[in-house]
């Protein structure tokens, strides 16, 4: 399907929900013998000896999880621990546990890993097999480890539970997959230890504060404030571009938007757009633009800072952080 199809589909009303109705019913039957078979013991569940993280999602899409993720990252840094993070590398075309650096090729290793080892500068692995990754990281010098979009992978424990939700799309039409966005029911957020949202946040729920940087030129390296440019390109292959298209405007800027899907891999084509005018993209397309760089490629650093509230929440489910 397209992906105004699925926006469409999952975002608002569609009659082709109907029909899809049955294989929601039939794979939410699926997840639910999944995970039972995983905490009865009939699928076996690898713990390792140090903690476990999780940052996830029960939606497919982005949800801003690498922000958080660097975020925590750098949080369990600044408070004695040695980090690591695992990924699935969606994007990329390896399937074998294989340790990701700042230079690494976004296209065999994924988008957002590179992105996380280029702003944590910590480890990272990548694997289509959560457990056999985190296996790997663990040899790499760390004593806790982040999965970045792991919370569905059960044959990897936990010890903490993140889920992080888009404040503005949320679960969407409710349905799961294929009549709606959702990978697992939305109860399933109450069994985590912590909820995230990037955007409004609700009862029991911590808003994550997401703030534009300063834009980076991705030739020179040089930085600019983002209300030095006033008319621009803005381009985006993320899981929802309007996000990053709303905040280039609330920072004043006059743009013309450019959606792409997520993880979308980008061709020098696509950044051969009319007239003169700068193109700021986000930092995760960036990293798959570097090879076709032109003096017009600007990518817009952003942050997110979950509140002190929620970071205590985790450390005080953490032990102290050993062999510091």
């Amino acid at each position: 399907m397209s992906e105004p199809l699925l926006a469409r589909l999952w975002y608002g009303e569609h009659p082709l929900q109907w029909l899809l109705r049955p294989l929601a019913a039939l794979f939410g039957l699926i997840a639910r013998w999944r995970r039972r078979a995983y905490a009865s013991g009939l699928l076996e569940t690898k713990r390792l000896p140090i903690p476990v993280v999780i940052v996830g999602n029960i939606s497919v899409g982005g949800v801003g999880k690498t922000p958080v993720v660097i975020d925590l990252v750098q949080r369990l840094k600044a408070d004695g621990w040695r980090p690591g993070v695992v990924s699935r590398g969606y994007g990329g075309r390896v399937r074998q546990p294989t340790p990701v650096t700042a230079q690494s090729d976004p296209g065999q290793l994924g988008d957002e890993p590179v992105l996380i080892a280029q702003r944590t500068a910590c480890p990272v692995v990548v694997g289509a097999r959560r457990a056999d990754a985190a296996r790997l990281l663990s040899t790499q010098g760390v004593n806790i480890i982040v999965a970045d979009d792991g919370l569905q992978h059960y044959a990897l424990a936990r010890d903490v539970e993140i889920v992080v939700i888009d404040g503005q799309r949320r679960h969407g039409n409710g349905y799961l997959l294929p009549a709606g966005p959702l990978r697992e029911p939305p109860q399933r957020i109450d069994e985590a230890d912590l909820v995230l949202v990037t955007g409004s946040a609700r009862a029991g729920e911590h808003a994550v504060v997401g703030r534009l940087g300063q834009a980076r030129h991705l030739l020179s390296g040089r930085r600019r404030p983002l209300d030095a440019f006033s008319a621009v390109h803005a381009v985006a292959g993320i899981g929802n571009p309007a996000k990053f298209f709303d905040a280039l405007e609330a920072a004043g800027l006059t743009l013309t938007p450019h959606a792409f899907p997520d993880h979308h891999r980008f061709a020098p084509t696509d950044l051969r757009l009319a007239g003169d005018l700068p193109i700021l993209m986000t930092e995760k397309d960036a990293v798959k633009c570097q090879a076709f760089r032109d003096s017009r490629t600007w990518a817009v650093e952003y942050d997110a800072h979950m509140p002190d509230a929620a970071w205590q929440t985790i450390r005080a489910r953490l032990p102290r952080p050993a062999n510091t």
